[in-house]
């Protein structure tokens, strides 16, 4: 198993347990929004999705630039890298069960067309 930082893991599931901030992140993918536009499809205060906001930001998913009047947020999937290099773990755990439980299965399957 690769070895990842602890912190910055907790950091990064803990922004990515609330589902708005999810919601958030979906939208910075696609392109860099203004707060008041990710805040519009939510039925919150503005101070409310920027709490969201700095919780992202405090996890490294999200950057805010300055361009004169607008602040734009804009995703840093960095983050998001070492969470998919923590899960790769457990998908060859899993992958190791299901080529046993295949293995398995298929002994069975010939045992009942040999008629055992």
């Amino acid at each position: 198993m690769v070895k990842y930082d602890e912190a910055a893991l907790t950091r990064t599931f803990s922004a990515l347990a609330d589902p708005t901030r999810r919601a958030i992140l979906a939208r910075l993918a696609s392109s860099e929004s203004s707060v008041t536009e990710l805040a519009a499809p939510f039925e919150m205060t503005l101070p409310a999705v920027s709490k969201h906001l700095k919780v992202l930001e405090r996890a490294g998913l999200i950057v805010r630039g300055r361009s004169a009047q607008w602040r734009p947020c804009r995703l840093d999937a960095g983050p998001l890298r070492n969470v998919v290099g923590w899960l790769d773990d457990y998908r060859r755990f899993w992958d190791e069960r299901f080529e046993r439980l295949d293995i398995y299965l298929k002994d069975i399957q010939k045992g009942r067309t040999d008629g055992r």
